[in-house]
């Protein structure tokens, strides 16, 4: 029979499933006109891991990296990279592999070191929701993908109800943390009436270097004259950013048109696996969407554009001049060498720019009461430019050309069944995507200079550049409800992926140039291969998921399997023959080129919740996390760079009126298989214990608690190679008499204590 609903929501909660389930519509959902809708309860298929703004709330406080929300999803974990820029990977599937919507736009990284990656843009008191599909994702939500989908939605626009004239609100918050000084804040105000509505968001977040739980390492120089740091100080991590949203929004009936301009402003954020830091990052943006409402359903069309102004250079903590004054190992007097820069590089600037323009149409038909159809089109041209102008006299005559005029285009349509038959829930779908590539001709600094630069410029210029990918995407998925306390879910996808631009492009096999091309932080250097196929996945996943009726307390296991063909890893490469390296470097950085290979993972994710008591100080409960994952090449029986060890979490939670208060418990095993072909470094298992609390008043709320409560001292096993201070630019193994950082077996390591608060106030 018809019942009444909010026919915007509803058509969010069935065809956009990443913001919420049926039972639990976003409450910022901009909401139109009453209407009768005849139509079934058709739950979200696969079901995503969804945190709404509530669940986001106590994590604000501790965090200005929005990646780092996602901490709790099973299945996720994080590649260190800068303070507020680090990369999610679901189940051993990271970054480019992954699907990244903010908004609905696709947003790529524009750097050879991937510093400006799409969640970098967002601050987490802007965001409304994150949702992750993980492993198989609808072919509607996901392309271009073979790891899964994370979908940020910012702030919803809000109206006034109808006869209440014109509302005005707003909310500051301010945080801070002991640790490496952070501090920063935020500020949104929405005026709206009845059909228009315009709210800006805007933040600024800054932070010193963070120190570890214990001294680390043996030298203090930093390479630059007089300048030293402590040995528990890890260099490199500092930042600044701020980030504004302006937005506009007007309503009609069932009619929703919304535009939204973002800017940000980064001057810093140094990378301690890195041998660069970014010292300048400006995105400008604006994202216009339409959503209606109609008799057969939902139609939403969006368009976007994005220009990225992108510069990195050495950061306070790395060497500045370089030069032969004294055998390029000792920290240089700048005045001596500014009086002899023939012989002296004066850092060591690069420049990155992009343009990225994209658009999309989107329909969701009703075919009855248990049938949804959703059908739509999406395009996206990128445009990339990647040049490093000369700084000292090995670099001279000419700038060096990473890229030239890289050209980036995908065109998809696709089309997605979801149905429903008495217990059962299917989801079928299909997506054809045509990736087309190209670049323009290339050159060093110096063609006659060293590294074979003419020679490697000469042969990528003669080679053919230009490439078409079509790629099609399967999905096939079915729930079934047991009972009111079970349900089971299993799905099978066929996911495609055409190499980036800075896996196919870069060109040059000299060392200090091929250095600047790495995305992974593992201090390697990584040369392009124009003729990479794209990755093929196939991926097998099941879902057990047992819970009471009301979700007091569930446990949900899912397992998965991953075949991937045309996988794109790296082999060691000879610079001066141009071919694989025939006895591979052990121990040390070394020079990689992308190469097609086959890879496979599996693995098994596990979380749950329940009730434990409710006393006199308040209702007890517990939830925790386990998750493992085991990546291998097939070709080589060599370890995937980057695979997240078997970790847990547990979480003891007390909640008394406005008090929400909780103890986490980690501990990740040993990272011991490990991706010889990249020297990767081990890291050893630890534990740490984080408390939060946070009490909440009708309009403010405050957050407070310590991160690594005993100050343990860990290296993250995803954190990368220590890079962050002293000649960065060295390739050699060990100490040189000045105390110049050793360049490899040093893992990243994690922050010690760091005690944090942070208020929130509505009006």
């Amino acid at each position: 029979m018809g019942y009444r609903i909010r026919p915007l929501a509803a058509a969010i909660a069935v065809a956009f499933a990443p913001t919420a389930t049926w039972a639990e519509q976003p409450v910022s959902t901009p909401r139109l006109d009453d209407v009768v809708v005849n139509d079934s309860r058709l739950q979200p298929t696969p079901e995503p891991a969804t945190l709404d703004s509530r669940s986001l709330a106590p994590q604000r406080a501790a965090t200005s990296d929005a990646a780092s929300l996602l901490r709790d999803v099973p299945g996720v974990s994080l590649y260190g990279a800068g303070a507020v820029s680090s990369l999610p990977a679901i189940n051993g599937l990271a970054d480019d592999r992954l699907r990244i919507k903010v908004d609905g736009m696709d947003l790529i990284a524009s750097c050879p070191n991937h510093m400006n990656p799409a969640l970098s843009y967002v601050d987490p008191s802007n965001l409304e929701s994150l949702t992750v599909y993980a492993g198989i994702s609808p072919v509607s939500l996901g392309g271009d993908s073979i790891g899964g989908s994370i979908i940020a939605e910012t702030r919803a626009p809000e109206f006034a109800a109808s006869g209440q004239g014109t509302i005005a609100k707003g909310e500051l918050g301010a945080f801070y943390r002991s640790n490496n000084d952070a501090r920063g804040g935020n500020a949104s105000a929405t005026v709206a009436t009845e059909n228009f509505s315009i709210s800006y968001n805007g933040a600024r977040s800054e932070a010193n270097n963070y120190t570890a739980g214990k001294n680390f390492k043996t030298y203090t120089a930093t390479g630059r004259a007089g300048e030293r740091m402590d040995r528990d100080e890890v260099g490199s991590t500092s930042y600044q950013t701020d980030n504004h949203t302006l937005g506009i929004a007007m309503r009609g009936g069932n009619h929703l048109f919304e535009a939204k301009f973002g800017y940000q402003n980064m001057p810093e954020q140094l990378y301690p696996n890195q041998r660069m830091d970014l010292l300048d990052n400006e995105q400008k943006r604006l994202n216009l969407r339409y959503l209606g409402q109609f008799d057969w359903g939902r139609l939403e069309a969006r368009a976007y554009h994005e220009k990225v102004d992108h510069f990195m250079d050495f950061g306070d903590d790395k060497r500045w001049w370089y030069g032969a004054a004294s055998g390029g190992a000792a920290a240089i007097d700048p005045i001596a060498c500014g009086a002899m820069s023939a012989t002296c590089a004066q850092g060591m600037p690069m420049y990155t720019e992009s343009k990225t323009s994209g658009a999309s149409l989107k329909a969701d038909i009703a075919l009855g009461q248990n049938d949804l159809l959703r059908v739509g089109s999406e395009f996206q041209r990128y445009r990339l430019d990647d040049w490093w102008p000369a700084s000292g006299s090995s670099m001279w005559p000419g700038t060096f050309v990473n890229v030239n005029d890289g050209e980036r285009d995908r065109s998809a349509l696709f089309g997605e069944w979801e149905a429903q038959r008495e217990r059962w829930t299917t989801l079928l779908g299909v997506r054809y995507e045509r990736v087309s590539m190209n670049a323009g001709t290339v050159r060093g600094y110096n063609p006659a200079g060293s590294g074979n630069q003419g020679r490697d410029a000469n042969l990528f210029n003669a080679s053919d550049r230009s490439r078409h990918d079509n790629n099609w995407d399967l999905t096939a998925l079915a729930r079934y409800a047991a009972n009111a306390g079970l349900n089971i879910e299993v799905g099978l996808a066929r996911k495609v992926r055409s190499p980036s631009l800075y896996e196919a492009y870069p060109w040059s096999t000299w060392q200090m140039a091929a250095l600047m091309n790495n995305f992974v932080g593992d201090g390697n250097g990584y040369v392009g291969n124009p003729d990479l196929k794209p990755e093929k996945a196939h991926t097998l996943s099941a879902t057990l998921d047992w819970h009471a009726a009301d979700r007091r307390w569930e446990f949900k296991a899912t397992p998965f399997y991953t075949h991937v063909t045309d996988y794109i890893d790296a082999i060691q490469w000879d610079g001066t023959t141009n071919a694989p390296r025939t006895t591979p470097l052990r121990d040390q950085f070394t020079v990689l080129r992308y190469t097609n290979q086959s890879a496979r993972l599996y693995g098994l994710n596990l979380s749950g919740q329940m009730p434990l008591a409710s006393t006199g100080i308040g209702n007890l409960g517990i939830k925790g996390l386990l998750s493992y994952t085991h990546g291998q090449n097939r070709d080589t029986g060599d370890g995937l760079y980057n695979i997240m060890p078997l970790n847990a979490k547990l979480t003891l939670t007390q909640k008394s009126g406005g008090w929400d208060n909780a103890l986490e418990l980690i501990g990740v095993a040993a990272k011991d298989r490990i991706s010889d072909a990249r020297n990767e470094m081990k890291t050893a298992g630890y534990s740490l214990v984080n408390l939060r609390g946070s009490y909440s008043w009708q309009r403010v709320r405050l957050d407070f608690g310590v991160e690594n409560l005993f100050d343990r001292y860990y290296e993250m096993p995803l954190g990368g190679a220590y890079l962050g201070q002293g000649t960065t630019m060295s390739a050699t193994l060990n100490n040189v008499p000045s105390g110049v950082v050793p360049l490899w077996g040093t893992p990243v390591p994690g922050m010690g204590r760091s005690l944090y608060a942070g208020v929130n106030v509505k009006f």
